[in-house]
Parts: structure tokens; sequence; C-alpha cells
């Protein structure tokens, strides 16, 4: 059958089309992406503004007609981290209902992660071992490890590129004291978690997902995305921790200019860089994998493991 998965997220609204059956590697048939940046259309108070609901409720209309165009018989709609945090969620949510028909579901911090790792032991499956998942988004970083399907342990931190951006890095190129904030401010959110994790071992295998990861690998000479999904793409923390300088010394606009940066995320390039070097630091990661299946291709897996228990 042919499924689409309409994910909401902080960044863009992005319809992953795919041709499936359980016990398949599913197909991408097509993908429909929209900008829109929620994390970074909150007001003071935490809401997403009119301006921010009417330009949702027409990006999901769009994905909605390009789903229809392409003959999806089964559709996934979710949110993320953006709508969920939001002040006025249920409002939005039950405006985007009235408007398009779409039942959007909120997808907790630990169902992004864990939904996340199942794609990623599912790319990799059991000879990968006891895996350690990143993945940064625009509005929170997820981390799980586990041997199984399912983690031992997740979590899910308010440390998302473009929601750190928008709160602690105003300036372009920023300030080299917000800089130094935000550095803090990552490497204590993320220590609190480390002894949660540490006690099941040393992971086998350490995987990023995520737009984010796949542009810093890029950055720092990994394949290019052309090459295909099975051509292998590594981050060295070594690459990073020297790239990392270089980024908060440049406009959004310089790095817009780097291999694999797309200029919609430029701006939140650094903010992702000091995540990603943070977690890898804090865990004693030297070397990670990019894997090319996240959490849309998790919420798919999931509903394909659904109907073949049917």
């Amino acid at each position: 059958m042919r499924l689409g998965v309409l994910d909401v997220g902080s960044n863009t609204v992005h319809l992953l089309v795919v041709d499936a059956h359980p016990g398949a590697c599913p197909l991408p048939a097509h993908s429909h992406k929209a900008e829109l940046r929620l994390a970074q259309l909150l007001d003071e108070g935490g809401a997403i503004g009119p301006d921010g609901v009417d330009r949702l409720i027409a990006v999901v209309r769009d994905a909605l007609q390009a789903a229809e165009d392409k003959g999806v018989e089964d559709l996934l709609p979710f949110a993320t981290s953006a709508v969920r945090e939001a002040s006025n969620a249920d409002d939005v949510l039950a405006r985007v209902r009235a408007e398009t028909g779409v039942e959007l579901s909120v997808l907790s911090g630990a169902e992004e992660a864990r939904l996340t790792f199942l794609a990623v032991r599912r790319w990799f499956g059991w000879s990968a071992g006891k895996l350690l998942v990143l993945d940064i988004g625009g509005g929170s970083l997820e981390i799980a490890y586990g041997i199984d399907e399912e983690p031992d342990t997740a979590v899910s931190l308010p440390l998302g590129a473009g929601r750190l951006t928008a709160a602690r890095l105003p300036g372009d190129p920023p300030h080299p004291d917000d800089v130094r904030a935000l550095r803090r401010h990552v490497r204590t959110e993320i220590a609190r978690t480390v002894g949660d994790f540490s006690r099941f071992g040393a992971p086998d295998h350490v995987v990023a997902t995520s737009k984010t990861f796949r542009q810093l690998a890029r950055i720092t000479g990994a394949a290019r995305s052309a090459e295909g999904l099975y051509v292998q793409r590594e981050l060295k923390r070594a690459s990073l921790e020297a790239w990392v300088p270089r980024l908060a010394a440049m406009t959004s606009a310089e790095r817009a200019e780097l291999p694999g940066v797309s200029e919609g995320r430029a701006g939140q390039l650094l903010a992702g860089a000091l995540v990603a070097e943070a977690a890898m630091d804090l865990f004693h990661v030297e070397s990670l994998e990019i894997c090319p299946w996240a959490l849309r291709e998790g919420v798919i897996l999931r509903r394909l493991d659904h109907m073949g228990q049917g």
C-alpha cells in the first residue's frame, strides 16, 4: 500500500510518501516539504500566533493535496515539540482539525526517541549490538540507548537547534559571550542525563539522525546526499570541534555557502553544532555514523508492524 507520513516538526512540515507492506523495506515514492520554523514563531507567552497557525493550516492543506495527487491510502499525521510545547497547543490542533480535517497526533519527546530508535535499529540490524542514538531536531534533542527494538532508556531535552538559536543566539554572527553562554547551558542540560545511560555500559555503535547531523557530517567531509543512502557517513568529534569556532565566526549567509548546508538551516547550524559537540564529548563518543532513517521512518515501521499483527 502507499502510506504517507505528515510530520509537523519544529523546522519543517514534511510529507513522506512510501510504498510499503509488512515485512518489506519502505520504498520512498515522494517527498513534499515546506519550511515553517514553528519553533521560532512562538510569542513571549509560548503560543503560536495567529499568523503562524494560518501558515501551518495552509501548509497542511498543500501536503494533503500532494498526498491525494500521489494516491496515498493511509495518512499518518503527527506533530513534535513545537506544537507539543506551545501554550495554545489545544487551540492550534482544534483549528487544524476544523479547517483541514487532519487530526494531528502529538508525540511526546519519549515517543519521538523510541520511534527514531526503532528506525535506526531496523536500518542497522541486530549486528549493531547496543545502540546509542542521538537526534537533534528544531525543538528538541532526543537520546536513546538499547539492545532491542525498544530502547532501555530514552530522554528528550529542549535543546533543538531552532529553539536555541531563536532564544540564545540573537546576533549574526552571534556575540562570543552568547556562544559561550549557550555552550555552558547545553553541556549542563546534557550532563544531567549521562548517568541514566552510563549504568547500561558502553554502546557498541553510536548513531545520529536528523538534518543537523547530516549537515555537520557533510561539512566535515562526509559524502554528498547525491551519492545515495547506502554510502557510510561518519562524523568525528575532532573534526566537529575544529569546525565549531569557524561556524561561530560566520554569518548565516556564509554558512549557507558551505557544502550541504541549506539556506533555511544555516542560521541554526551553530547551535546544532554546539549540541552535537557536547553530546559526543559528554558521552565519550569519538565517531558516530549517520543513519538515513529517523522519526518518520519509525512511524511508518510501527504502523506496518501493527498491520502485520492484524
